[in-house]
């Protein structure tokens, strides 16, 4: 684990959020500052989240919540399939998200594709607390390379289920193209019949366009689509999420049917549990009108959010 120091000239970062609000977090230490061929890291200890990773100036991780995110995102799917052995994480490069796919006995292989094949040598070294050795697991297989290409030429109905854990859909950002009505397609087809997918959708709150547009975009290709909320700290905000399935509905399955699974198959949580997911995908009435106003995002015309 790399050892924090000092920051030598200002105690504070800035984040922007939205292009008209920001927030300011003082900076107790430094673990590590650099520089990626795609990206700007940062690994800082703030003293309100701890040890938390900052990708081009955005929070990404921190100690305090990660673990409710990164649950949030993958267990509701991962308990939904009733069999899940075969799993595609796109992005994800702290090697959390693979951490909660790697707690389920049911798995004999996950993919993980990330562009990024420095910030992975970097998680590995810095944020071990996060990845908790997921990226040495036998079932593991690292691709460093373009999500979507691989998704392009991955074999039809491969895997049971998908998961996107990506960076924002921003002006000027490739992964754009990863929130479009083209590669939701392309991801259709490489799920087994019975497959599901779920994404990282930003938020209702700050972002509303883009989890809108995300909701609609995957309510275009899968016969079920739902979207669930909740408040992440690191964030400051109502955070999405949008799963999209061919088969499997989440509504479906009954908090005693998913309480078994989790014991058969000896998942270890520390914030979700069967009696929150009703919460989780009750939307309010704002949110709900919110997702009707979409627009279905294409290659030729995607929806992305100003810096």
């Amino acid at each position: 684990m790399g050892q924090p120091v000092k920051p030598s000239s200002s105690n504070w970062f800035i984040e922007q959020q939205t292009p008209n609000s920001a927030h300011m977090y003082c900076i107790s230490s430094v673990y590590y500052l650099g520089k990626t061929k795609f990206q700007d890291v940062a690994i800082l200890e703030l003293p309100d989240l701890g040890k938390t990773l900052v990708l081009d100036g955005k929070v990404q991780s921190s100690i305090r919540d990660e673990y409710i995110y990164h649950e949030t995102l993958v267990q509701p799917i991962m308990l939904t399939h009733p069999n899940p052995r075969s799993v595609l994480v796109i992005g994800g490069g702290e090697g959390a998200t693979l951490r909660e796919v790697l707690k389920h006995n049911t798995v004999e292989e996950a993919v993980m594709v990330d562009l990024d094949e420095e910030l992975i040598e970097i998680t590995k070294k810095y944020l071990p607390e996060f990845h908790q050795g997921s990226f040495d697991d036998k079932r593991v297989r690292l691709v460093f390379g373009d999500g979507r290409k691989f998704v392009e030429e991955c074999t039809p109905g491969r895997f049971d289920v998908v998961i996107c854990d990506l960076t924002d859909p921003a002006a000027g950002s490739p992964a754009i193209m990863l929130y479009t009505l083209e590669f939701y397609r392309m991801v259709y087809g490489i799920l087994k019949e019975d497959g599901i997918m779920v994404t990282q959708a930003e938020s209702p709150s700050h972002t509303g366009r883009s989890f809108a547009s995300i909701y609609k975009t995957i309510g275009e290709v899968f016969p079920i689509t739902r979207a669930y909320t909740l408040y992440i700290q690191s964030f400051d905000a109502e955070w999405g999420f949008v799963l999209g399935s061919k088969r499997f509905d989440p509504l479906d399955l009954t908090e005693e049917e998913e309480a078994r699974r989790i014991e058969a198959r000896r998942v270890n949580l520390r914030f979700y549990e069967p009696r929150i997911k009703r919460r989780l995908f009750t939307l309010p009435r704002n949110i709900l009108e919110l997702m009707d106003r979409g627009v279905v995002s294409t290659d030729s015309n995607p929806v992305y959010e100003p810096v």
